[in-house]
């Protein structure tokens, strides 16, 4: 460690830092780029958000969040205060000290790595690009991007890594919705290229984070994220499969799964739902399995896992089209549904990934009909995967309206809805969340899924 120190102090980068005179630019203002950016400003760091979508620059210009974990009245006293600013101008990204990268890694359709915004972005940095720079990704992706993507682009400007300009990577560990820990609280995860990089890069978030992590090469800190993330699919198949069992006996998987949690030691609760959503869980251990490819190897666990995952929205529409036909003598084809909860976790209004499209896509391909209620999401915004909906508003959940459905299904189990309300009112309730129960309303309408 002492290396680390002399190299950041030999550093005019590191003495910035230290000064909290280093601007800071963060490309992507999303669920991850946002609250960073917030977190620098907070830290002390004049702060350059940059996105290509010209309406988040409008609203942040004006001092409007359209992020939860970042509030307007905070966005707009760090605008007031000169530590942030937000532009569309990439060219501005040679005033930046450090350059983050918080770009979406998503799967092409045939669920393989689909690099095409870090790419995109790094090209972008890499015509901008000055000496003294450091250029950090945060975005998830497989072990070796950073230095064998990212780099090469980057030194297509004639600047060479480690001695012109430097580069780490940080995997997020944003968790919207979550009322505990927010992004300076989660210990943060850390590697450089070389002793200078690593120092840089811990300067760069023990000034932003109350904990840094470091780890040896930006390749362990990319392996951190997906290990993390394949470790949440594994654990939630294995109860999505539970569930499947456990229903065919008559048990109930929940009972279960809180007795069991009872044990203070070797066992850590999951729990089934209708689907994975977000934009990690569903995508990251596809990354994994990608890679292991080049190496002649097979992930044989972590794709059957992924394949219990995928299964769960079909398992779902089965049940409910079997409820159907036993209560309401109706068939799924002839069917009014609303669907209780379009976002992927209860309380955000994130829908990146939600099992609600797939089991919207299930339903109408069926010939049912189709609604949503959101109390978080009251139109569906524009999304690349899932285009046909956008624009389509969410229903008032009402006495009248919820009598009007043959049956609802819950998806995301929002705590701002009124389920004594639907439990009083709807003809049959699907309960992919164990919701009623946990909440101590009984109902004869209520069955689980």
């Amino acid at each position: 460690m002492n290396e680390h120190i002399k190299a950041l102090n030999d550093h005019g980068l590191g003495g910035r830092l230290a000064r909290r005179e280093a601007v800071i630019g963060i490309i992507g203002l999303g669920y991850v780029g946002l609250p960073l950016a917030a977190a620098c400003a907070r830290g002390g760091f004049g702060t350059v958000g940059f996105d290509v979508d010209l309406g988040k620059i409008e609203a942040l210009e004006d001092g409007r969040s359209y992020i939860d974990a970042v509030a307007s009245e905070e966005l707009s006293a760090f605008i007031a205060a000169g530590r942030f600013r937000a532009t569309g101008d990439f060219a501005q990204l040679a005033a930046c000290d450090v350059i983050v990268i918080c770009v979406p890694t998503p799967l092409t359709r045939h669920r393989e790595p689909d690099l095409k915004y870090v790419t995109g972005t790094a090209e972008t940095i890499a015509a901008n690009l000055r000496r003294g720079q450091l250029v950090v990704l945060e975005s998830t992706t497989f072990p070796g991007t950073t230095d064998g993507v990212v780099r090469p682009i980057l030194e297509q400007s004639g600047l060479v890594s480690g001695t012109d300009f430097f580069l780490g990577f940080s995997p997020e560990r944003e968790d919207p919705g979550n009322a505990y820990f927010h992004t300076a609280s989660i210990p943060k995860v850390v590697a450089g290229e070389g002793p200078i990089a690593s120092a840089l890069v811990q300067a760069f978030y023990g000034a932003v984070v109350a904990r840094v992590v470091a780890v040896s090469t930006p390749a362990v800190a990319e392996a951190v994220k997906i290990t993390e993330n394949v470790f949440r699919a594994v654990n939630i198949a294995l109860v999505n499969e539970l569930k499947v069992i456990y229903d065919a006996m008559g048990i109930d998987v929940w009972e279960v799964i809180d007795a069991a949690a009872t044990k203070p030691f070797g066992y850590m609760p999951f729990y089934p739902g209708p689907g994975l959503g977000g934009h990690c869980i569903p995508i990251d251990p596809f990354y994994l399995t990608w890679k292991s490819r080049e190496f002649g190897l097979t992930t044989k666990f972590v794709e059957l896992a992924g394949e219990i995952n995928v299964s769960m929205p079909r398992y779902v529409i089965a049940s409910l089209e079997r409820h159907l036909d036993l209560r309401q003598k109706t068939s799924l084809g002839a069917a009014r549904v609303l669907i209780l909860g379009l976002a992927y976790k209860k309380n955000v209004a994130d829908i990146r990934e939600s099992p609600s499209f797939h089991l919207m896509d299930i339903l109408a391909a069926r010939g049912a009909a189709v609604d949503y209620h959101d109390p978080h999401v009251p139109v569906i915004p524009a999304t690349r995967e899932h285009a046909q909906y956008e624009g389509i508003r969410s229903v008032a959940l009402t006495a009248d309206s919820l009598a009007g459905y043959h049956a609802v299904l819950v998806s995301t189990d929002h705590d701002a809805v009124d389920y004594a309300l639907v439990a009083q009112h709807a003809r049959l309730v699907v309960d992919t969340r164990n919701v009623f129960a946990r909440k101590g309303i009984p109902s004869e309408v209520v069955v689980k899924s």
